[in-house]
Order: C-alpha cells, then sequence, then structure tokens
C-alpha cells in the first residue's frame, strides 16, 4: 500500500537489491543511507521516532535526505508518525506498507530484486530441461533445431523456451534462462506453424525456467571446421561473463540430431563426476605406445 509519494514512484530508480534498516539513520548516523536502496522502517524506528519530540521527530527525519533515497517500506502494517508521511510527500518520496514483518520483507524484497535488476541477454535458440540440466541449442535459422527439440520432448525432456531464450545473471553467477512470456509453452515447427506443447503433450512437457548448464551448438557439417574428432578438448562459452561447457554438433542429413544431443548431455554429465572418456582412452593408448617401444 502506498502511503505517500504516489506520483513519484516512476521517477525513484532501484539500482541495488540491497536492503537498509534506518534505525541508526534516524539516531544521527546518516553516512552510510546509500541512493539507489530500498529503505525498512520496522517496529523498532517507528517507536524511536515516537518516542521523540516533534521538532526532533522532524530533525531525525529530515537528515535521511528523503529526495535522494528511492523508497522507504513500513512493515507489519505499523502507521507510521504523521510526519514521516507529511515529508514523503513533500519530497515526494514513495512511503509504502506491507503486513509482512521486517525479516520477510527483506527476504521476500531482494529475493525479487535480485531477479528483477539481474543482468540479462536474449539469445537465439532452443532451451530444454533434460537429464535435471538446461541445455540450450543454438544454431542459424532452419538447421533444425526446433525439430530436434520437440523430438527430445517426445523423449520425456521439457521445453522452457522456442526461438527466443532469456538469460539472466543471478547473484550466485548461474545463467538462468526463460522463455519471454508471449512465447511460453509455445514453438514454431516449419510447415506445421505454432504449436502449444502444453496442451499436445501435457503440463510435465514443459518448465519455467533452469539454470543453462550446456550450450550446444549446431553447425552445418561443411561449417564446422573446429571439431574436436577425440573429445578430449572441453570447451566453453561466455555469457554475460560465465563460462558454459560448449559442444559443436556437425549437422548433415541423416543424423540423428535428438539422439547426438542426448548423448552430448550424458557425455557431459559424467564428465562432471569425473570420467572422460576421451582423456581415458588417449591415457591406454600412450600406455600401449610406452610398452611397444619397451
Amino acid at each position: 500500500r502506498v502511503l505517500a509519494g504516489e506520483r513519484n514512484l516512476p521517477e525513484r530508480e532501484i539500482s541495488t537489491a540491497r536492503i537498509q534498516k534506518l534505525g541508526l539513520a534516524l539516531a544521527g548516523f546518516t553516512n552510510y543511507v546509500r541512493p539507489g536502496r530500498v529503505q525498512i522502517v520496522g517496529q523498532s524506528e517507528v517507536w524511536f521516532l515516537d518516542h521523540l519530540e516533534t521538532d526532533e521527530r522532524r530533525a531525525a527525519i529530515s537528515r535521511l535526505a528523503l529526495e535522494k533515497i528511492s523508497c522507504i517500506l513500513v512493515t507489519k502494517e505499523i502507521a507510521p508518525p504523521a510526519e514521516l508521511i507529511e515529508m514523503a510527500e513533500e519530497a515526494g518520496l514513495p512511503l509504502l506498507q506491507t503486513p509482512l514483518v521486517s525479516s520477510a520483507a527483506i527476504s521476500l524484497v531482494t529475493e525479487y530484486l535480485q531477479s528483477a535488476l539481474a543482468p540479462r541477454e536474449l539469445r537465439h535458440g532452443v532451451l530444454l530441461a533434460a537429464y535435471g540440466l538446461g541445455v540450450l541449442i543454438e544454431g542459424e535459422s532452419g538447421i533444425g533445431k526446433s525439430e530436434c527439440a520437440l523430438d527430445l520432448i517426445m523423449r520425456g525432456h521439457r521445453l522452457i523456451a522456442d526461438d527466443v531464450v532469456e538469460v539472466r545473471r543471478t547473484s550466485s553467477d548461474q545463467l538462468l534462462g526463460s522463455a519471454p512470456e508471449m512465447l511460453r509453452e509455445h514453438m514454431e515447427i516449419r510447415g506445421l506453424g505454432i504449436i502449444n506443447v502444453r496442451e499436445l503433450f501435457g503440463v510435465a512437457a514443459i518448465s519455467v525456467r533452469k539454470p543453462i548448464g550446456l550450450v550446444i551448438r549446431l553447425e552445418r557439417w561443411a561449417e564446422a571446421k573446429e571439431v574436436d574428432r577425440l573429445g578430449i578438448d572441453e570447451r566453453s562459452i561466455e555469457i554475460l561473463g560465465v563460462k558454459v561447457p560448449h559442444v559443436i554438433l556437425p549437422v548433415s542429413p541423416g543424423r540423428n540430431l535428438s539422439t547426438l544431443v542426448e548423448t552430448a548431455l550424458r557425455v557431459h554429465l559424467l564428465r562432471i563426476r569425473g570420467s572422460n572418456a576421451a582423456q581415458q582412452f588417449a591415457a591406454r593408448h600412450s600406455e600401449m605406445l610406452k610398452r611397444n617401444d619397451e
């Protein structure tokens, strides 16, 4: 609920997910009141203000530099002092109220702001949830990404996004992938047009979001010049400053893309657990050559 400053809501920018409580600032320690943050006023702050004389209360509130604060959130539906409402309205400061206690309000607001303020970008591709992992399939238009994804959905994997994938970097440096709301649960299949995956295959065939653990790029066979024949090298691609394992799969007529993608996922999961078949093969080969030389 907005108690004051509603007219200025669009103009006050929140630039960080960090939250501050105004306890010490009301007592005169205002050096660490940062602009761009949500400021919390709870029961102890209101109690402190209520026990001040009117002039002292106004002085304490004016020291907050209300014109620089993004907003103040009063928790537990406590009625703030009339002076705070009046001075917030004069300064155009949004003064909000919530029934939540301070700890719950801080937790929920922080979680929301971390999501809303996270760095993000849009990528062209298909995002699926497979074997508990988010896999982003990329490649030029018409190469078969959506058809491959459709086959994987029919094998029991889940669609997250088709064509446009929204990627956000979380505070823990995870890349969280999801679909823009308009495109959610839908796919475009050439020759069939737009299909609703939820209606066709049921709710178990879709997922809302998933951390991206692997990026697979489909390239036409003639263009895939950097293919590692043995699979010893572990490639990565950087998205929003975070490195993600990267696999290039050459595409040609007759290759079963969905089987290749599933296999790439299984290989990646084995590598996470410390098993690399290519390195084991190379080690055995070197050992055999060494024995032959002896």
